[in-house]
């Protein structure tokens, strides 16, 4: 997950494979606001720019990426091509009033403990029928099965441990709606079998050492499920939020 508030983010190999994962519904989004007509896109929490490539290459503007994370900003890798890097603070943007007509979040507001200053400064650098898109999801209503494999109740300590909301999603539309944006919600509408790779996401959160053992258990467990397709199931619903401001 990226904590815009610590160095140490997943590596980009892990946030890469979280990128194609969602890479379908972030495509929707994008051609729901007309990413193509968009003169000045901004990547809010872009990380080691994941999702920056395909914006540069998507929006008609320039795209700004930005992250307190700045150490992530300075790695020199293809996807930062054609943007530009800012490391900045998102309860404190810096750049003027309307600056911007599209801001893009991914796995972002996640992870903002200021998150009414952050999205009022949305509404400050975003222009008159500018877009949200966010991308943001809900680990309070994780559906996983069977049960010995069950991890939910891990997640939402360790993240709630780590500073960040794990139902951020439940909550965003109403605050963007009571903001005076026109909101529109709608979730994964199909289910993958789960990928491995969702424990090493896990463990790069403080885990305590039952919490850590609870897992090995789980992991162990979950390799005899892997070679029946559908025997198990893990999904994480997402927000799939789009939000214009009048």
């Amino acid at each position: 997950m990226k904590n815009l508030a610590r160095a140490d983010l997943p590596s980009p190999e892990l946030l890469a494979q979280q990128a194609a994962w969602l890479a379908p519904a972030r495509s929707q989004l994008l051609r729901r606001v007309m990413i193509a007509r968009r003169r000045r896109v901004l990547d809010l929490g872009a990380g080691y720019g994941a999702v920056t490539g395909d914006l540069v290459r998507r929006a008609g503007g320039p795209v700004v990426a930005l992250d307190r994370a700045v150490g992530a900003l300075c790695v020199e890798t293809d996807s930062f091509r054609g943007a530009y890097r800012v490391g900045g603070d998102a309860a404190c943007l810096p750049f003027r009033d309307n600056a911007f007509d599209l801001f893009f979040s991914q796995i972002t507001l996640l992870w903002m403990p200021a998150l009414e200053a952050v999205l009022d400064e949305i509404e400050r650098v975003l222009a008159p029928g500018g877009a949200l898109v966010a991308l943001e999801p809900d680990y309070g209503g994780m559906i996983e099965h069977p049960p010995e494999l069950a991890s939910r109740d891990v997640w939402l300590s360790a993240l709630a441990r780590a500073g960040a909301d794990p139902f951020i999603g439940r909550k965003l539309p109403g605050l963007l709606s009571a903001r005076g944006f026109d909101v529109r919600v709608s979730l994964f509408d199909t289910l993958y079998a789960p990928h491995p790779a969702r424990f090493d996401f896990l463990r790069e959160l403080p885990l305590t050492g039952p919490e850590l053992a609870r897992l090995d258990d789980i992991e162990r467990k979950a390799k005899h499920y892997y070679a029946a397709p559908w025997s198990q199931m893990a999904h994480l619903p997402f927000f799939l939020i789009t939000a214009i401001k009048s």
